[in-house]
């Protein structure tokens, strides 16, 4: 009966705080918008009025007559671009780079986090982390002009194998360089949010698992991997989600005329066709293409996840 009553008494004081709050809400509610304003007129502004624009996918676009002037053609742009005879390989092209990128570079940050976990220094800790998280604070320009000297035939790789081959020419090369580079960069900053759910993981159990002589494998089974679950399923859906967004900057830094064949992607195709060559309506009916396919991927992976997951997802 005690426990009954501290319940109830617990339930009440829970009910009448959330009940002051709205109540503190409503007499304030001027200074929340007032706060709020700046976030909704940024979002309204950058995020929502420029879907406008996808429009000019439908249009045989003008800049000088504008959207609404321009000649409306329905889907002609995107039928364009799905007979092209090029459509299929820049797909593929797409696909493997992300699907190959979400297949090994996805599971290093859980599995470095892992590693750090085990460090017992704290300080030895935070120098192998701040090791780990320089390369993500270099720009992807820079990044790929590292690339590129380190693998010319004068590089430092050639100078190790003692060879003298361009691997930036080379097409069966081009997804590897711009896999394990993007891990490198990544790898270390994307640990971060592994790290901190980590610190979730009880002491206690991991102690209790040592005592019953658990090895590693066992401890991050038992202890370690429940800790973390939640984060790397959602992780993973908004992977998926992207998985169709290859980043542009990258991909044609890194590109030559001898490696077109698996570095030409959509990404790519777009920058090419819309600011190069002027084709605003039919770049932008690729670039919606893009999108339409990732929101699709989304969705279908996080119904997936909430099969597989007892219900839980985004």
């Amino acid at each position: 009966m005690k426990n009954i009553s501290s319940a109830a008494v617990g339930g009440k004081a829970g009910s009448n705080k959330m009940h002051n709050t709205i109540v503190y809400v409503k007499q304030h509610w001027q200074l929340y918008a007032l706060f709020m304003l700046p976030a909704v007129l940024l979002t309204v502004v950058f995020r929502y009025i420029p879907m406008g624009g996808i429009m000019i996918a439908f249009t045989e676009y003008n800049p000088i007559k504008g959207i609404l002037g321009s000649e409306w053609i329905g889907f002609q742009n995107f039928t364009r671009f799905l007979s092209s005879p090029d459509f299929l390989r820049y797909l593929v092209n797409t696909l493997k780079l992300s699907v190959y990128g979400l297949l090994w570079g996805f599971p290093a940050p859980i599995l470095l986090a892992f590693l750090l976990n085990r460090i017992l220094s704290s300080k030895t800790k935070q120098k192998i982390q701040l090791v780990l998280y320089m390369p993500n604070f270099i720009s992807v320009i820079v990044l790929c002009g590292i690339v590129r000297i380190l693998l010319s035939p004068t590089g430092m790789v050639n100078s190790l194998l003692g060879t003298d081959i361009n691997f930036m020419t080379m097409p069966e090369a081009f997804r590897t360089i711009y896999i394990a580079s993007g891990i490198w960069q990544g790898a270390g900053w994307a640990s971060i949010i592994y790290t901190a759910a980590l610190s979730n993981a009880s002491k206690e159990l991991k102690e209790a698992a040592v005592i019953d002589g658990a090895n590693i494998i066992q401890q991050i089974k038992a202890v370690e991997w429940p800790a973390i679950k939640d984060t790397v399923l959602i992780q993973f859906i908004m992977s998926v989600g992207n998985i169709m967004s290859v980043g542009f900057e990258k991909a044609y830094a890194l590109q030559t005329d001898l490696n077109l064949n698996t570095s030409e992607i959509i990404a790519t195709y777009v920058y090419k066709k819309g600011l190069l060559d002027g084709d605003y309506g039919f770049s932008t009916a690729v670039g919606l293409f893009n999108t339409v396919i990732n929101v699709i991927l989304l969705i279908s992976m996080n119904a997936l996840v909430k099969r597989m997951n007892e219900g839980k997802g985004i």
